[in-house]
């Protein structure tokens, strides 16, 4: 059994550890917000596990990272638990970077130039702004740590794996240790830090004495679950929209475009993560009274370039650029702009941005991609299949739906059950390829270039 604990679910996933096939699923809602009571995802993960649970011969659970779950003496949280997408702590981020000697040296020390999403930056915001709280912090934990702990006996030690360590700002993924330093400057004082186990580890056990496996962030489990190789990059348009790739070498990018997250299979996740995604066309859809088919159909009847009308969607504030105060911003607007540009306009912002995550990854990797898939809710959207190959440069593969992130978290479980030394080789069939178009492509050159304009005039 795999479980995602997300940002806005729990899914369980039961699959044959054989090869992959799906079983049994479930899923619970996740109270909305960017900070929640953990205990809001126990009781999520034991509505979702019923009746799974039970016929599971081992579990793992993938998770939402860098959340920050401060427990006190008692093992009880200390207050909500911030999440990634929670963005008051982007003074924090800034000056731990500056204490850490500058971005470069923040990169060599954590593998990431450090922003608000990181758990350390939400560390220091407790220790500022509730100093009450931070005082009584004795634990800290990740989401997917919670959760696990909470599947395991009583009694069971809490542990963490490498990948979801290497998203806190306080853990060296080159060495695989934690920095303890770094959260003492962050909180004020020391705390315990759960151990790391290794990949392909049975970490803990049900009180039935049922395997638990290490667990990993929910894109490590992604690459898990796509059965990612060195030269793949994996392009998520969801919540948040995230680019990661394969890689044999760890990454330390000193401009803080691309972070240099372990993987949970040994290796390496370079990953350039985005807060606006699938939700630009949710809102856009809002706007303008239509369904997200309806805003397909506008968009792609509307000309390239959306008729001069360009989109910054930072509504909710950014991660990549480092803006936490940004918020959207039109340009091009005339009397003649129709609602289909507009459309169009919202369309393009999305794959403009996904699409320079990927450059970036490129250019840290140094390499072609082999192959770029694409998944998430965004990819439903026939917009975003028509125009994607073209704004990215690349043709794009389509896996089939799934829910990659629970099935990565269930092959990490049939890894640990089987002790092999590596992951069971699990194959996916029915993939959707969109190939390129190298005219489209050249004419949404002019469109990247309008795109990257907006973005450095609105820079703080």
């Amino acid at each position: 059994m795999g479980v995602d604990s997300s940002t806005q679910s729990c899914k369980a996933v039961l699959v044959d550890a054989a090869d992959g096939t799906v079983v049994d699923a479930r899923s619970v809602a996740h109270p909305p917000g960017t900070a929640v009571d953990p205990r809001a995802w126990s009781a999520a993960v034991d509505e979702a596990t019923a009746g799974l649970l039970e016929r599971a011969d081992a579990l793992a659970v993938g998770g939402q990272q860098h959340g920050m779950v401060a427990l006190d003496a008692d093992g009880a949280p200390v207050r909500d638990a911030l999440l990634w997408n929670d963005t008051r702590s982007g003074p924090a981020a800034a000056e731990l970077v500056a204490e850490m000697g500058g971005p470069q040296a923040c990169a060599d020390a954590v593998g990431s130039v450090l922003v608000a999403s990181f758990t350390v930056t939400k560390l220091r915001w407790l220790r500022d702004a509730e100093p009450d709280h931070a005082a009584a912090v004795r634990r800290v934990l990740l989401p997917h740590d919670w959760v696990s702990l909470h599947l395991a006996a009583p009694g069971t030690a809490p542990w963490t794996d490498r990948g979801d360590a290497s998203g806190t700002g306080y853990h060296d993924p080159a060495t695989g240790e934690w920095r303890h330093d770094l959260l003492v400057a962050a909180l004020g004082h020391d705390a315990d830090l759960p151990r790391v186990a290794g990949p392909g580890e049975v970490a803990a056990a049900t009180a039935a004495g049922t395997p638990i496996g290490a667990g990993t962030g929910d894109n490590m489990a992604a690459a898990l679950g796509l059965g990612l190789r060195t030269g793949d990059v994996l392009v998520s348009l969801g919540t948040s929209g995230v680019a990661s790739a394969v890689s044999a070498t760890p990454v330390a990018d000193g401009t803080g475009v691309a972070t240099g997250f372990a993987d949970a299979a040994g290796g390496w996740l370079p990953m350039v993560t985005t807060m606006n995604a699938a939700g630009i066309l949710d809102l856009q859809a809002r706007w303008l009274g239509v369904d997200h088919a309806g805003l397909a159909e506008l968009a792609l009847s509307a000309d390239v370039g959306a008729g001069g009308v360009v989109l910054s969607p930072y509504y909710g504030g950014e991660r990549t650029p480092n803006r936490p105060d940004a918020t959207g911003t039109w340009t091009g607007l005339r009397p003649t702009t129709t609602r289909a540009d507009l459309a169009r306009a919202a369309v393009e912002a999305l794959l403009c941005s996904v699409a320079e995550a990927v450059d970036r990854l490129v250019a840290e990797t140094g390499e072609e991609p082999r192959r770029v898939l694409m998944t998430g809710g965004a990819t439903r959207s026939p917009a975003v299949r028509a125009l994607a190959p073209a704004v990215l440069g690349r043709p794009v593969v389509l896996p089939p739906p799934g829910e990659y992130v629970a099935r990565g978290a269930a092959r990490q479980a049939a890894w640990a059950l089987s002790g092999a030394e590596a992951a069971p080789a699990w194959t996916l069939t029915g993939e959707e390829h969109l190939p390129l178009d190298d005219a489209l492509a050249g004419r949404y050159a002019a469109v990247r270039t309008a795109y990257a304009d907006l973005r450095e005039r609105t820079a703080p």
